[in-house]
C-alpha cells in the first residue's frame, strides 16, 4: 500500500498508523488496561502474521532475484560486482548501525524488562565463528524452513537461485515463471498484511501502553534518534566516500541527479515502486547505459537494503539493551552477520523490515511476550524510519549501478548535473 497523492489524507497508511498510535495509547490506559483483553488478540494476530510471512517471502525473493541475473560470461562478471558491492555497502551500513547503538546505548534505562513476568530468554549462539558456518549448512531444508532456521534457508536459496540462472533456456523459463508467480503472489500476501497495519499498532501499542506507561516511551525517542543518526551517517559520509573511492565520482553531482527516486522512495517507502523512476532517472540523468541499470536495480530492489540492514541491527541491540541483556562480542558478530543475510531477504515493500527482524532476534534466541511488546512499541515509530531507510536503500542501488558502470568502461556516469 503505497502514499497515492490522489488518496484523501485519512486513507493514506502513515496517517493512519499515526492515528491508530494515539487512539493505542490512549485505549491502553483506559481503566488502567482495563480493555487490553478485548483487543490483546489484534496484536497478537498480527505478529503471528508477519511471522508467517518470513520463509515464503525470504524463499521467494533471494531466488527470484538471484535467478533472474541469467547466465554467461559478462553476467556472470557483472554478477559478481554487483554482489560484491552489495554486500559491502550492507556490511558497511551494518557496522554504522552497531557502532551508534553501542555508543547511544538508546535502550539503557528503559525497563522493558518488567513487561512481562515471564523468565528473561537464555541466549544461544554458535560456540565460534566455524560453527556458525557449519550451522548454516541444512541437513534438510524443509526442516531448516520449518524450525525457522533463517540462515540456512538464506544460503539454500541463493543456491538454487544461481543453479536456476545457469540452466537451459527451456527449464529455465519454466523455473523462472514459477518463482516469479510465487514471488508475485508473496508479495500480493504481504501487502494485504501491511495493509492492516494500523489495527496492528492500535493493538500492540494499547498493550505496550497498558503494561509499561508512558515513561517508557522516553527509550523510544532514543531509538528513533540513534536509527536516524546511523542512516544518516551511511547516506551523508559512507556511500559519498563509496563513490568516489571506487568509482572517481563526484557525490554532490549524483545527489543533485537522483532527486527524483530519492524523493519518490521517502514517499512510498518502497523500492519496488520507486523502481521504474531510479531505472528511467539513472540511465537519462546519470548516464548509466541500459546493460548495466536493468541488471543491477532489479537486484539491488530485492538483494540490496542497507537501511534495512542498519535497522535490523541496531533494532536488535536495542531490544537487547532494554530487557538489560549484554550481548557478548561473538553474539553482537552473529546479529551483524544474520541482519546482512536477512536483509537479502527483505522485499521491497513498505516496512517488510518489520517481517525480517524477527529472525535476526531469533538468531540470538531473543523472544517472547517482551519482545514482542519492544517490537509492538518500534512499529507505532516505524513509519518516518521506513521512509528514510527506503531512500537509502535506493541511493546505495544507484551508487551501486554508477560505480559498476565506470568499472565496466563507461565514462559519461554523472558527469554533469542534468537538469528536467
Amino acid at each position: 500500500m503505497h502514499n497515492n497523492p490522489a488518496l484523501p489524507w485519512y486513507r493514506k497508511l502513515h496517517i493512519q498508523v499515526f492515528i491508530a498510535m494515539l487512539l493505542g495509547a490512549f485505549v491502553g490506559k483506559l481503566g488502567d488496561g482495563a480493555v487490553l483483553p478485548y483487543i490483546d488478540w489484534i496484536g497478537t494476530i498480527f505478529v503471528r502474521l508477519l511471522r508467517m510471512m518470513i520463509v515464503p517471502l525470504v524463499f521467494a525473493s533471494i531466488v527470484s532475484g538471484v535467478a533472474s541475473v541469467g547466465g554467461g560470461r559478462t553476467l556472470g562478471r557483472l554478477f559478481s560486482k554487483t554482489l560484491g558491492y552489495y554486500v559491502l555497502s550492507s556490511t558497511l551500513a551494518v557496522l554504522v548501525g552497531l557502532v551508534v547503538v553501542n555508543v547511544l546505548k538508546p535502550g539503557l534505562g528503559a525497563d522493558f524488562g518488567a513487561a512481562a513476568s515471564q523468565t528473561l530468554p537464555e541466549l544461544s549462539t554458535p560456540s565460534s565463528p566455524l560453527d556458525l558456518l557449519i550451522d548454516m549448512v541444512p541437513l534438510n531444508v524443509v526442516s531448516a524452513a520449518a524450525n525457522g532456521d533463517m540462515l540456512s534457508l538464506i544460503l539454500f536459496s541463493i543456491l538454487l537461485g544461481a543453479s536456476i540462472a545457469v540452466l537451459p533456456e527451456k527449464p529455465r523459463s519454466t523455473l523462472m515463471g514459477v518463482v516469479d508467480a510465487f514471488f508475485q503472489a508473496v508479495m500480493k500476501m504481504t501487502s494485504w498484511i501491511i495493509m492492516i497495519l494500523p489495527l496492528g499498532v492500535f493493538s500492540l501499542i494499547a498493550r505496550a501502553v497498558g503494561t509499561l506507561g508512558f515513561e517508557e516511551f522516553k527509550a523510544l525517542g532514543m531509538y528513533m534518534v540513534t536509527i536516524a543518526t546511523g542512516l544518516t551517517l551511511h547516506l551523508f559520509l559512507v556511500l559519498p566516500l563509496l563513490l568516489m573511492l571506487l568509482g572517481k565520482i563526484k557525490p554532490s553531482i549524483h545527489f543533485r541527479n537522483m532527486l527524483d527516486p530519492l524523493i519518490t522512495a521517502f514517499s512510498s517507502s518502497s523500492s519496488a515502486a520507486t523502481l521504474p523512476v531510479t531505472m528511467r532517472t539513472v540511465e537519462e540523468k546519470v548516464g548509466v547505459s541500459n546493460k548495466v541499470s536493468s541488471f543491477v536495480l532489479p537486484m539491488g530492489a530485492t538483494v540490496n537494503m542497507d537501511g534495512t540492514a542498519l535497522y535490523e541491527c541496531a533494532g536488535v541491540l536495542f531490544i537487547a539493551q532494554g530487557l538489560g541483556i549484554e550481548l557478548t562480542l561473538l553474539q553482537q558478530g552473529t546479529v551483524v552477520l544474520t541482519a546482512i543475510l536477512a536483509s537479502i531477504g527483505a522485499a521491497a515493500v513498505p516496512s517488510a523490515g518489520l517481517v525480517i527482524i524477527f529472525l535476526v532476534l531469533e538468531s540470538v534466541n531473543l523472544r517472547g511476550p517482551q519482545v514482542d511488546l519492544m517490537v509492538g512499541a518500534m512499529l507505532a515509530i516505524d513509519r518516518p524510519l521506513d521512509m528514510y531507510r527506503t531512500s537509502v536503500n535506493v541511493f546505495s542501488d544507484s551508487c551501486g549501478a554508477a560505480i559498476i558502470a565506470r568499472s565496466e568502461g563507461e565514462t559519461n556516469v554523472d558527469a554533469e548535473v542534468v537538469s528536467g
